[in-house]
């Protein structure tokens, strides 16, 4: 067993991203939809602990997302 085992990790997915007012916030209900600044062509972001690490695309498959990686970022210096 490795030491980084037991270590945590953030790792956020953004599809996309959009701003609204609060009132907008509580008026909405389930089953609500928010448009994104995006569209479906474009890439999933992945970020580990707020950086930036990959890119990559939503694929469905019967009842399951999955998230294929095409692009790793370069970390910039």
């Amino acid at each position: 067993m490795s030491v980084l085992d037991d270590v945590p990790v953030e790792c956020t997915i953004a599809l996309g991203s959009t701003t609204l007012p609060i009132k907008q916030i509580l008026k909405l209900s389930r089953g609500a939809t928010i448009p994104l600044d995006c569209n479906e062509d474009d890439p999933t972001l992945i970020y580990i602990n707020g950086q930036l690490i990959a890119k990559g695309q939503i694929l469905v498959e019967g009842d399951k997302m999955l998230l294929e990686i095409s692009t790793l970022v370069k970390r910039g210096r």
